[in-house]
């Protein structure tokens, strides 16, 4: 933990002298999150309980360079029989800028039975650039990582989506960028643990070959309200079938779209 909090310091401090020449910045209305929120999660593997997983935005606001921004931590790890065979401890934190809902750093501490990766990146919306311990690249504007991407695409308006139209999300992912793009596949209700829920239908256009069968394996369920949450997550892997299913929240911008 020492580490990293001089490596957050360190960023603090060097946000702060690019502020004086900055470009201007998108904004972005956001109504769909808050600080305070909590998002659990049941992860299944088959009939399976395999793990959890935790999507948190921070009470406190943090600043980064004269800027508001949101501290949000995303945890998962295996639980039951899978700890025993194929540990998984994760943990994603990234520092989302309040106004543009642009990551201006980004924590990576994985370890999946045995494969660790530990990585800091920090980012540069003024300059479009990335920076890690192994790799500096030129990003396009408005780029998102991991986490920032999915509180991006919950401030996105549906309303009058048709089914077949994409949502552009561009994304970085070890020292290189990738499309996130998010295709809309229509509405429908699911059942979870906290009720059945109104639904939009998504399918993200993910890279194929490093964890998914093919580019269209994934499907998400975002409740169709303000807020915008995940209800269900269904993938294809390269070794089985992975639902996650939302099974609890906290502190909702907005009453959620529960089927009275």
């Amino acid at each position: 933990m020492k580490k990293i909090s001089i490596f957050l310091l360190l960023l603090s401090i060097g946000g702060s002298t690019v502020v004086a020449a900055q470009k201007q910045l998108r904004s972005i209305k956001n109504e769909s999150f808050k600080p305070g929120e909590i998002l659990k999660f049941r992860i299944h593997y088959g009939i399976m309980d395999a793990g959890e997983a935790i999507l948190e935005v921070k009470q406190d606001m943090k600043n980064f360079g004269g800027r508001d921004c949101y501290h949000v931590v995303g945890t998962g790890n295996t639980v039951g029989a899978f700890d025993w065979f194929f540990k998984v401890r994760d943990r994603y934190e990234s520092i989302v800028d309040k106004d543009a809902i642009l990551p201006w750093m980004f924590i990576r501490r994985v370890n999946e039975g045995g494969y660790i990766i530990n990585q800091n990146v920090s980012f540069n919306h003024y300059k479009d650039s990335a920076y890690s311990e192994k790799k500096t690249i030129a990003i396009p504007e408005n780029t998102q990582d991991l986490i920032s991407a999915f509180y991006y695409a919950r401030t996105l308006d549906f309303t009058n989506a048709k089914e077949g139209d994409v949502f552009p999300i561009m994304g970085y992912l070890d020292d290189a960028t990738i499309p996130l793009n998010l295709k809309f596949l229509g509405r429908e209700e699911i059942k979870s643990k906290k009720g059945t829920f109104r639904c939009v239908k998504f399918r993200p256009m993910l890279q194929e070959g490093r964890v998914f069968k093919d580019q269209e394996d994934m499907t998400v369920w975002i409740s169709d309200d303000k807020n915008r949450i995940p209800v269900r997550v269904q993938t294809d892997i390269l070794i089985g079938s992975i639902k996650m299913d939302l099974v609890g929240f906290e502190n909702l911008a907005n009453e959620p779209a529960l089927v009275k």
